[in-house]
């Protein structure tokens, strides 16, 4: 007879190599936002994980990259914050391409001392039609480190080899007892969800214009029965920022406040009434006062 297993599995790598999708494609349903912007992930999420073999508990956590600002060295800290209490480290890369400075410095300062279990998965492997660069792609990632450990090669956009990355997740995590209800598939409260979607709104509609000089914070969560209530501010650095959030007329925070109210309501279950403000605090990322609630 098979013994139940439970466990919390860290995802980390540097920024755009898919960790988030990785997370959603695990779990079934979207619990973290996903764009093409690097950063978009600045706290950890939990995602769990229910099987007939085990309860997994997946920490998605912010791309890792050498700090050049107080939120930089603030995403680094979340990130190594997870190491010490988990069963697994899934190492995300970007298989279409050879091992960079930014791989070796996750491995050089955050994994170097780690004395738990990795695995090595190499994320868009199959952008690269070429067998042989797949494999010496690969062959640089495993020579980061001296142990030799295994390395997976997956799709997170068509979901491809997930089975069997699923299967060597469970191999490795420990024996134990469910924590969580089978149908919870993440701890985050609505508050956290609801600022997570703004802010994926505001990175898909501002494109590059405003890159990481953006935080959301909620104002106000009014949970009743039948509809929500949220009250949140939209922090920029700049004057300039502020008006392209607003756009013409408000035509741009009027975009953002309906497709973000829209998936918060499809994830709350209810009616969503949201109401978004524009404030600028300049260069809030190089200061460390409330930087905690902003990133």
């Amino acid at each position: 007879m098979k013994h139940y297993k439970f466990g919390y599995v860290s995802i980390i790598g540097r920024p755009n190599v898919g960790k988030s999708t990785i997370l959603n494609r695990l779990i079934g349903q979207k619990i973290a936002i996903t764009t093409n912007k690097a950063q978009t992930t600045r706290r950890r999420i939990n995602g769990i994980l229910t099987t007939d073999e085990a309860q997994i508990v997946f920490v998605d956590t912010p791309g890792i990259h050498k700090p050049i600002d107080k939120l930089g060295e603030c995403l680094v800290d979340e990130a190594k914050s997870t190491l010490g209490d988990v069963d697994l480290i899934l190492f995300v890369v970007d298989g279409s391409t050879s091992a960079g400075r930014g791989d070796k410095w996750i491995v050089d300062n955050i994994l170097k001392n780690y004395k738990g279990q990795i695995l090595i998965i190499a994320n868009k492997y199959d952008l690269i039609k070429d067998i042989k660069l797949r494999e010496e792609n690969l062959l640089t990632y495993k020579t980061l480190f001296t142990d030799n450990y295994p390395c997976i090669k997956v799709s997170a956009k068509t979901g491809r080899n997930f089975d069997t990355l699923l299967k060597n997740i469970t191999r490795k995590l420990p024996k134990g007892e469910k924590v969580y209800d089978d149908d919870t598939i993440t701890d985050e409260t609505m508050r956290n969800i609801a600022r997570e979607l703004i802010r994926e709104k505001i990175l898909l509609y501002t494109h590059d214009e405003i890159p990481h000089s953006v935080a959301v914070i909620i104002d106000s969560y009014e949970e009743k029965e039948t509809l929500d209530k949220i009250r949140a501010q939209i922090i920029v650095e700049h004057e300039t920022q502020k008006g392209i959030i607003i756009g013409k007329n408000g035509s741009m925070l009027k975009k953002i406040g309906t497709e973000a109210r829209k998936e918060i309501e499809f994830t709350a279950d209810k009616k969503v009434y949201l109401e978004l403000q524009v404030k600028v605090i300049k260069d809030w990322r190089k200061k460390s006062k409330d930087l905690d609630k902003m990133y």
